[in-house]
Protein backbone atom coordinates (compact mmCIF):
# COMPACT_ATOMS: atom_id res chain seq x y z
CA UNK A 1 0.00 0.00 0.00
CA UNK A 2 1.19 3.29 -1.08
CA UNK A 3 2.96 5.45 1.90
CA UNK A 4 -0.14 8.48 1.42
CA UNK A 5 -2.75 5.03 2.13
CA UNK A 6 -0.64 4.28 5.53
CA UNK A 7 -0.75 8.20 6.48
CA UNK A 8 -4.63 8.00 6.15
CA UNK A 9 -5.04 4.73 7.77
CA UNK A 10 -2.98 6.01 11.13
CA UNK A 11 -5.09 9.36 11.01
CA UNK A 12 -8.49 6.92 11.13
CA UNK A 13 -7.03 4.76 13.60
CA UNK A 14 -5.43 7.51 16.06
CA UNK A 15 -9.15 9.39 15.63
CA UNK A 16 -11.01 5.41 17.10
CA UNK A 17 -9.00 6.39 20.28
CA UNK A 18 -11.01 9.53 20.95
CA UNK A 19 -14.12 8.06 19.30
CA UNK A 20 -18.01 8.68 20.91
CA UNK A 21 -20.05 5.44 22.93
CA UNK A 22 -22.32 5.44 20.40
CA UNK A 23 -20.50 3.01 18.86
CA UNK A 24 -22.51 0.58 16.78
CA UNK A 25 -21.68 -2.95 14.66
CA UNK A 26 -22.12 -2.15 11.01
CA UNK A 27 -22.22 -5.54 8.19
CA UNK A 28 -21.58 -5.01 5.25
CA UNK A 29 -22.13 -7.67 2.47
CA UNK A 30 -19.50 -7.33 -0.30
CA UNK A 31 -17.94 -9.60 -2.94
CA UNK A 32 -14.28 -6.94 -2.92
CA UNK A 33 -11.81 -9.82 -2.18
CA UNK A 34 -9.24 -9.93 -4.89
CA UNK A 35 -5.87 -7.55 -4.64
CA UNK A 36 -6.54 -4.10 -5.07
CA UNK A 37 -10.93 -4.70 -4.01
CA UNK A 38 -9.57 -6.41 -0.65
CA UNK A 39 -7.58 -2.99 -0.27
CA UNK A 40 -10.08 -0.84 -0.89
CA UNK A 41 -12.57 -2.31 1.31
CA UNK A 42 -9.97 -2.46 3.95
CA UNK A 43 -10.01 1.57 3.87
CA UNK A 44 -13.50 1.53 4.31
CA UNK A 45 -12.88 -0.77 7.03
CA UNK A 46 -10.70 1.49 9.04
CA UNK A 47 -12.65 4.50 8.59
CA UNK A 48 -15.75 2.70 10.26
CA UNK A 49 -13.44 1.85 13.05
CA UNK A 50 -11.89 5.13 13.45
CA UNK A 51 -15.41 6.47 14.63
CA UNK A 52 -15.26 3.56 16.81
CA UNK A 53 -17.58 1.00 15.31
CA UNK A 54 -17.17 -2.74 15.12
CA UNK A 55 -16.96 -3.60 11.51
CA UNK A 56 -18.32 -6.90 10.49
CA UNK A 57 -17.43 -8.56 6.90
CA UNK A 58 -20.40 -10.43 5.18
CA UNK A 59 -18.32 -11.74 2.18
CA UNK A 60 -19.52 -13.74 -0.65
CA UNK A 61 -17.31 -14.49 -3.60
CA UNK A 62 -18.30 -15.31 -6.99
CA UNK A 63 -20.20 -14.74 -10.25
CA UNK A 64 -19.65 -10.71 -10.39
CA UNK A 65 -21.64 -10.58 -7.43
CA UNK A 66 -24.82 -13.48 -8.06
CA UNK A 67 -23.57 -15.56 -5.55
CA UNK A 68 -24.15 -12.50 -2.68
CA UNK A 69 -27.40 -11.50 -3.65
CA UNK A 70 -28.73 -15.07 -3.69
CA UNK A 71 -27.22 -15.00 -0.36
CA UNK A 72 -28.67 -11.75 0.91
CA UNK A 73 -32.02 -12.61 -0.12
CA UNK A 74 -32.28 -15.45 2.24
CA UNK A 75 -31.11 -13.08 4.87
CA UNK A 76 -33.86 -10.59 4.45
CA UNK A 77 -36.42 -12.79 4.15
CA UNK A 78 -36.18 -14.80 7.57
CA UNK A 79 -35.19 -11.27 9.22
CA UNK A 80 -31.42 -10.68 9.69
CA UNK A 81 -30.80 -8.12 6.69
CA UNK A 82 -27.17 -6.76 7.24
CA UNK A 83 -26.42 -3.08 7.60
CA UNK A 84 -25.47 -2.55 4.16
CA UNK A 85 -25.02 -4.43 0.59
CA UNK A 86 -23.31 -4.12 -2.50
CA UNK A 87 -26.12 -3.54 -4.72
CA UNK A 88 -26.27 -1.70 -7.98
CA UNK A 89 -28.46 -0.26 -10.65
CA UNK A 90 -32.08 -1.14 -11.33
CA UNK A 91 -31.61 -3.71 -8.43
CA UNK A 92 -31.89 -0.67 -6.29
CA UNK A 93 -35.07 0.43 -7.10
CA UNK A 94 -36.53 -3.32 -7.00
CA UNK A 95 -35.20 -3.76 -3.47
CA UNK A 96 -36.86 -0.67 -2.09
CA UNK A 97 -40.07 -1.26 -3.69
CA UNK A 98 -40.17 -4.09 -1.32
CA UNK A 99 -39.89 -2.08 1.77
CA UNK A 100 -36.83 -3.09 3.52
CA UNK A 101 -34.24 -0.13 2.53
CA UNK A 102 -33.72 2.85 4.51
CA UNK A 103 -33.66 6.34 3.92
CA UNK A 104 -30.62 8.29 4.58
CA UNK A 105 -31.87 11.39 3.17
CA UNK A 106 -30.58 13.66 6.46
CA UNK A 107 -27.16 12.74 5.93
CA UNK A 108 -27.24 13.37 1.75
CA UNK A 109 -29.45 16.40 2.57
CA UNK A 110 -26.81 17.54 5.21
CA UNK A 111 -23.89 16.99 2.78
CA UNK A 112 -25.42 18.11 -0.65
CA UNK A 113 -25.33 14.84 -2.42
CA UNK A 114 -27.54 16.47 -5.02
CA UNK A 115 -25.30 19.13 -5.54
CA UNK A 116 -21.74 16.80 -5.29
CA UNK A 117 -23.71 13.69 -7.73
CA UNK A 118 -23.90 14.09 -11.67
CA UNK A 119 -27.16 13.68 -11.77
CA UNK A 120 -27.39 9.70 -13.69
CA UNK A 121 -25.74 9.02 -10.61
CA UNK A 122 -28.52 10.49 -7.74
CA UNK A 123 -31.38 9.26 -9.82
CA UNK A 124 -30.01 5.33 -9.56
CA UNK A 125 -29.00 6.05 -5.80
CA UNK A 126 -32.87 7.33 -4.83
CA UNK A 127 -36.32 5.41 -4.40
CA UNK A 128 -39.12 7.78 -4.62
CA UNK A 129 -37.22 11.01 -3.94
CA UNK A 130 -35.43 9.46 -1.18
CA UNK A 131 -31.86 8.45 -1.26
CA UNK A 132 -31.74 4.48 -0.43
CA UNK A 133 -27.78 4.23 -1.24
CA UNK A 134 -25.10 5.64 -1.30
CA UNK A 135 -22.55 5.50 -4.29
CA UNK A 136 -18.65 4.61 -4.03
CA UNK A 137 -17.30 4.67 -7.14
CA UNK A 138 -17.51 5.11 -10.95
CA UNK A 139 -15.91 2.25 -13.39
CA UNK A 140 -15.44 1.98 -16.84
CA UNK A 141 -15.98 -0.90 -18.48
CA UNK A 142 -15.05 -0.88 -22.08
CA UNK A 143 -11.19 -0.67 -21.32
CA UNK A 144 -8.47 -3.22 -23.29
CA UNK A 145 -5.74 -3.66 -21.09
CA UNK A 146 -2.02 -4.70 -22.76
CA UNK A 147 1.04 -5.70 -21.66
CA UNK A 148 3.46 -3.51 -23.64
CA UNK A 149 6.53 -5.91 -22.83
CA UNK A 150 4.90 -8.79 -24.65
CA UNK A 151 3.68 -6.60 -27.69
CA UNK A 152 7.03 -5.35 -28.25
CA UNK A 153 8.48 -8.81 -27.84
CA UNK A 154 6.04 -10.15 -30.46
CA UNK A 155 5.74 -6.69 -32.82
CA UNK A 156 2.43 -6.77 -32.20
CA UNK A 157 0.93 -3.35 -32.14
CA UNK A 158 -1.88 -2.10 -29.75
CA UNK A 159 -5.17 -1.99 -31.71
CA UNK A 160 -7.71 1.40 -31.99
CA UNK A 161 -10.29 -0.68 -34.22
CA UNK A 162 -11.74 -4.23 -34.66
CA UNK A 163 -9.33 -4.74 -38.13
CA UNK A 164 -6.23 -3.67 -35.85
CA UNK A 165 -7.38 -5.73 -32.83
CA UNK A 166 -7.58 -8.84 -35.13
CA UNK A 167 -3.93 -8.08 -36.63
CA UNK A 168 -2.15 -8.16 -33.11
CA UNK A 169 -4.33 -10.87 -31.85
CA UNK A 170 -2.87 -13.25 -34.73
CA UNK A 171 0.62 -11.70 -33.94
CA UNK A 172 0.70 -12.65 -30.80
CA UNK A 173 -0.52 -16.17 -31.58
CA UNK A 174 1.52 -16.77 -33.70
CA UNK A 175 4.28 -16.16 -31.40
CA UNK A 176 3.35 -18.72 -29.45
CA UNK A 177 1.34 -16.09 -26.57
CA UNK A 178 -2.38 -16.47 -25.73
CA UNK A 179 -3.60 -13.56 -27.87
CA UNK A 180 -6.52 -12.28 -25.10
CA UNK A 181 -6.83 -13.40 -21.61
CA UNK A 182 -10.61 -14.22 -20.56
CA UNK A 183 -12.61 -16.06 -17.86
CA UNK A 184 -15.39 -17.99 -19.25
CA UNK A 185 -18.56 -16.72 -16.53
CA UNK A 186 -21.78 -15.82 -18.12
CA UNK A 187 -20.79 -12.57 -16.71
CA UNK A 188 -17.37 -12.26 -18.47
CA UNK A 189 -18.90 -13.10 -21.51
CA UNK A 190 -21.50 -10.46 -21.43
CA UNK A 191 -19.04 -7.58 -20.13
CA UNK A 192 -16.77 -8.88 -23.69
CA UNK A 193 -20.39 -8.81 -25.69
CA UNK A 194 -21.38 -5.54 -24.44
CA UNK A 195 -17.89 -3.86 -25.18
CA UNK A 196 -17.79 -5.23 -28.64
CA UNK A 197 -21.69 -4.14 -29.36
CA UNK A 198 -20.67 -0.39 -28.44
CA UNK A 199 -17.28 -0.64 -30.68
CA UNK A 200 -19.26 -1.89 -33.32
CA UNK A 201 -22.56 -1.19 -33.77
CA UNK A 202 -21.71 3.02 -31.46
CA UNK A 203 -23.70 4.44 -28.83
CA UNK A 204 -27.32 5.02 -30.43
CA UNK A 205 -27.30 1.21 -31.20
CA UNK A 206 -26.21 0.09 -27.71
CA UNK A 207 -28.50 2.29 -26.12
CA UNK A 208 -31.93 0.88 -28.37
CA UNK A 209 -30.50 -2.71 -28.20
CA UNK A 210 -28.91 -3.31 -24.71
CA UNK A 211 -30.83 -0.82 -22.81
CA UNK A 212 -34.30 -0.15 -24.22
CA UNK A 213 -34.35 -4.00 -25.93
CA UNK A 214 -36.04 -2.60 -29.36
CA UNK A 215 -36.26 -6.01 -30.92
CA UNK A 216 -35.67 -4.91 -33.94
CA UNK A 217 -31.82 -3.64 -33.10
CA UNK A 218 -31.79 -6.78 -31.72
CA UNK A 219 -32.21 -8.77 -34.68
CA UNK A 220 -30.95 -6.43 -36.92
CA UNK A 221 -28.03 -6.07 -39.64
CA UNK A 222 -25.88 -3.82 -36.65
CA UNK A 223 -26.79 -6.86 -34.39
CA UNK A 224 -25.27 -9.91 -36.79
CA UNK A 225 -22.22 -8.01 -37.15
CA UNK A 226 -21.55 -7.60 -33.48
CA UNK A 227 -22.39 -11.38 -33.28
CA UNK A 228 -19.69 -12.80 -35.88
CA UNK A 229 -16.98 -10.06 -34.46
CA UNK A 230 -17.52 -11.50 -30.86
CA UNK A 231 -17.07 -15.17 -32.18
CA UNK A 232 -14.26 -13.88 -34.03
CA UNK A 233 -12.63 -13.06 -31.00
CA UNK A 234 -13.12 -16.88 -29.29
CA UNK A 235 -10.17 -18.66 -31.41
CA UNK A 236 -7.69 -16.12 -29.44
CA UNK A 237 -8.70 -17.49 -25.85
CA UNK A 238 -7.03 -20.33 -24.42
CA UNK A 239 -8.50 -24.19 -23.80
CA UNK A 240 -8.16 -23.32 -19.98
CA UNK A 241 -10.60 -20.40 -19.84
CA UNK A 242 -14.03 -21.53 -19.21
CA UNK A 243 -15.03 -20.65 -15.53
CA UNK A 244 -11.89 -18.76 -14.43
CA UNK A 245 -12.08 -16.01 -12.66
CA UNK A 246 -11.82 -12.23 -14.01
CA UNK A 247 -8.78 -11.62 -11.53
CA UNK A 248 -6.75 -14.73 -12.75
CA UNK A 249 -7.15 -13.86 -15.94
CA UNK A 250 -5.52 -10.33 -15.20
CA UNK A 251 -2.71 -12.08 -13.46
CA UNK A 252 -2.44 -14.06 -17.18
CA UNK A 253 -1.45 -10.31 -18.79
CA UNK A 254 0.61 -9.37 -15.48
CA UNK A 255 3.06 -12.45 -15.95
CA UNK A 256 2.78 -12.50 -19.61
CA UNK A 257 1.32 -15.26 -20.50
CA UNK A 258 -1.28 -13.43 -22.65
CA UNK A 259 -1.08 -9.90 -24.14
CA UNK A 260 -4.64 -8.42 -23.69
CA UNK A 261 -7.73 -8.20 -21.40
CA UNK A 262 -10.89 -7.02 -22.02
CA UNK A 263 -12.37 -5.57 -18.63
CA UNK A 264 -13.19 -2.52 -16.46
CA UNK A 265 -11.21 -0.55 -14.63
CA UNK A 266 -11.56 -2.76 -11.27
CA UNK A 267 -8.42 -5.02 -13.23
CA UNK A 268 -6.43 -2.10 -12.97
CA UNK A 269 -6.63 -2.87 -9.00
CA UNK A 270 -5.26 -5.65 -10.17
CA UNK A 271 -2.12 -4.20 -12.42
CA UNK A 272 -1.29 -2.31 -9.12
CA UNK A 273 -1.49 -4.83 -6.05
CA UNK A 274 0.91 -6.43 -7.88
CA UNK A 275 3.49 -3.55 -8.76
CA UNK A 276 3.08 -3.01 -11.85
CA UNK A 277 2.64 0.71 -13.30
CA UNK A 278 0.49 2.62 -16.11
CA UNK A 279 2.57 2.97 -19.40
CA UNK A 280 5.19 0.35 -17.71
CA UNK A 281 3.85 -2.97 -16.78
CA UNK A 282 0.53 -2.13 -18.83
CA UNK A 283 -1.44 0.12 -21.11
CA UNK A 284 -4.72 1.11 -21.51
CA UNK A 285 -6.83 2.31 -23.71
CA UNK A 286 -9.96 2.41 -24.47
CA UNK A 287 -11.80 -1.01 -26.83
CA UNK A 288 -11.71 -0.39 -30.62
CA UNK A 289 -13.92 1.35 -31.91
CA UNK A 290 -15.19 3.07 -28.05
CA UNK A 291 -12.68 5.81 -27.73
CA UNK A 292 -15.45 8.65 -27.22
CA UNK A 293 -18.13 6.33 -25.52
CA UNK A 294 -18.45 5.29 -21.98
CA UNK A 295 -19.73 2.08 -20.13
CA UNK A 296 -20.22 2.83 -16.86
CA UNK A 297 -20.53 0.17 -13.71
CA UNK A 298 -21.54 2.42 -10.30
CA UNK A 299 -20.70 -0.02 -7.15
CA UNK A 300 -23.06 1.44 -4.41
CA UNK A 301 -23.89 0.19 -0.79
CA UNK A 302 -27.99 -0.25 -0.08
CA UNK A 303 -28.80 0.56 3.57
CA UNK A 304 -31.11 -2.20 5.27
CA UNK A 305 -33.68 -0.88 7.79
CA UNK A 306 -32.09 -2.12 11.42
CA UNK A 307 -33.68 -2.30 14.48
CA UNK A 308 -30.66 -1.04 16.65
CA UNK A 309 -30.42 2.10 17.54
CA UNK A 310 -26.87 2.21 18.01
CA UNK A 311 -26.58 0.33 14.47
CA UNK A 312 -28.73 2.59 12.54
CA UNK A 313 -25.91 5.72 13.50
CA UNK A 314 -23.04 3.09 12.28
CA UNK A 315 -25.15 2.64 8.80
CA UNK A 316 -25.11 6.68 8.61
CA UNK A 317 -21.60 7.17 9.60
CA UNK A 318 -21.24 4.75 6.89
CA UNK A 319 -22.93 6.73 4.48
CA UNK A 320 -21.15 10.01 5.51
CA UNK A 321 -17.58 7.97 4.97
CA UNK A 322 -18.31 6.50 1.92
CA UNK A 323 -19.09 10.11 -0.23
CA UNK A 324 -16.24 11.68 2.27
CA UNK A 325 -12.95 13.29 -0.23
CA UNK A 326 -10.85 11.46 2.10
CA UNK A 327 -12.78 7.85 1.59
CA UNK A 328 -13.53 8.67 -2.39
CA UNK A 329 -9.23 8.97 -2.94
CA UNK A 330 -7.77 6.35 -0.51
CA UNK A 331 -10.61 3.91 -2.15
CA UNK A 332 -10.59 4.55 -5.35
CA UNK A 333 -6.65 4.88 -5.77
CA UNK A 334 -6.66 1.16 -4.73
CA UNK A 335 -9.89 -0.06 -6.61
CA UNK A 336 -8.65 1.01 -9.79
CA UNK A 337 -11.81 3.35 -10.43
CA UNK A 338 -12.38 6.74 -10.62
CA UNK A 339 -14.48 8.98 -7.25
CA UNK A 340 -17.94 9.27 -7.74
CA UNK A 341 -18.26 13.35 -6.48
CA UNK A 342 -18.05 15.63 -8.72
CA UNK A 343 -15.00 18.16 -8.35
CA UNK A 344 -12.72 15.78 -6.56
CA UNK A 345 -8.74 16.52 -7.43
CA UNK A 346 -7.21 13.75 -9.67
CA UNK A 347 -3.28 14.97 -8.69
CA UNK A 348 -2.79 11.60 -6.87
CA UNK A 349 -4.38 9.51 -9.86
CA UNK A 350 -2.71 7.75 -12.54
CA UNK A 351 -2.76 8.71 -16.40
CA UNK A 352 -5.89 6.01 -16.92
CA UNK A 353 -7.79 7.54 -13.94
CA UNK A 354 -7.10 10.71 -15.48
CA UNK A 355 -8.17 10.13 -18.91
CA UNK A 356 -11.47 8.07 -17.47
CA UNK A 357 -12.90 11.05 -15.68
CA UNK A 358 -12.28 13.37 -18.59
CA UNK A 359 -13.73 10.60 -20.30
CA UNK A 360 -17.26 10.53 -18.29
CA UNK A 361 -17.64 14.28 -18.21
CA UNK A 362 -17.90 14.31 -21.88
CA UNK A 363 -19.33 11.35 -22.43
CA UNK A 364 -22.35 12.43 -19.85
CA UNK A 365 -22.48 15.58 -22.36
CA UNK A 366 -22.62 13.83 -25.33
CA UNK A 367 -25.13 11.22 -24.69
CA UNK A 368 -22.73 8.73 -25.08
CA UNK A 369 -22.91 7.48 -20.93
CA UNK A 370 -23.83 4.16 -21.20
CA UNK A 371 -24.80 1.54 -18.33
CA UNK A 372 -23.43 -1.68 -18.21
CA UNK A 373 -25.84 -4.63 -19.10
CA UNK A 374 -23.28 -7.39 -18.04
CA UNK A 375 -22.41 -5.83 -13.95
CA UNK A 376 -26.23 -5.05 -12.94
CA UNK A 377 -26.66 -1.15 -14.60
CA UNK A 378 -29.08 -1.33 -17.47
CA UNK A 379 -31.94 -3.86 -17.30
CA UNK A 380 -33.85 -6.00 -14.66
CA UNK A 381 -32.32 -8.82 -12.93
CA UNK A 382 -33.94 -11.33 -15.38
CA UNK A 383 -33.74 -9.57 -17.76
CA UNK A 384 -29.80 -9.84 -17.47
CA UNK A 385 -29.62 -13.32 -16.71
CA UNK A 386 -31.51 -14.18 -19.90
CA UNK A 387 -29.47 -12.55 -22.19
CA UNK A 388 -26.46 -13.52 -20.08
CA UNK A 389 -27.30 -17.17 -20.96
CA UNK A 390 -27.85 -16.84 -24.80
CA UNK A 391 -24.47 -14.60 -24.95
CA UNK A 392 -22.35 -17.64 -23.37
CA UNK A 393 -24.65 -20.39 -25.42
CA UNK A 394 -23.31 -18.55 -28.47
CA UNK A 395 -19.83 -18.06 -27.28
CA UNK A 396 -19.58 -21.58 -26.29
CA UNK A 397 -21.51 -23.37 -28.86
CA UNK A 398 -19.90 -24.43 -32.52
CA UNK A 399 -23.57 -24.55 -34.28
CA UNK A 400 -25.61 -21.27 -33.18
CA UNK A 401 -25.51 -19.24 -35.99
CA UNK A 402 -26.00 -15.44 -35.08
CA UNK A 403 -29.55 -15.63 -36.15
CA UNK A 404 -30.08 -17.79 -33.99
CA UNK A 405 -28.66 -16.24 -30.84
CA UNK A 406 -30.50 -12.95 -32.47
CA UNK A 407 -34.12 -14.71 -32.41
CA UNK A 408 -33.02 -16.09 -28.84
CA UNK A 409 -31.84 -12.87 -27.24
CA UNK A 410 -34.99 -10.97 -28.37
CA UNK A 411 -36.97 -13.90 -26.25
CA UNK A 412 -34.69 -12.89 -23.39
CA UNK A 413 -35.69 -9.10 -23.61
CA UNK A 414 -39.52 -10.25 -22.47
CA UNK A 415 -37.91 -12.17 -19.67
CA UNK A 416 -39.82 -11.21 -16.21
Amino acid sequence: MKVHHLAMLAVVCLQALAAPARAGEIEVLHWWISGGEARAAQALKASMQAKGHTWKDFVVAGGGGDSAITVLKSRVLSGNAPAAAQIKGPSLQAWASTGVLASINDVAKAEHWDELLPKVVSEQMKFKGDYIAVPVNVHRVNWLWLNPAVFARTGAKPPSNWDEFFIAAETLKKAGVIALAHGGQTWQDLTLFETVALGVGGPEFYRKALVQLNPAELSGATMEAVLSTFKRIKPYTDKNSPGRDWNLATAMVIKGEAGMQFMGDWAKGEFLAAGSLPGKGFICTPAPGSAKAFIYVIDSFAMFKLKNPANTVAQKDLASAVMSPEFQEVFNLNKGSIPVRMGQKMDKFDDCAKASALDFTAAAKSAALLPSVANGMAVSSAVEGAIKEVVSQFWNSDRMTPAEAMQKMVSAAKAR
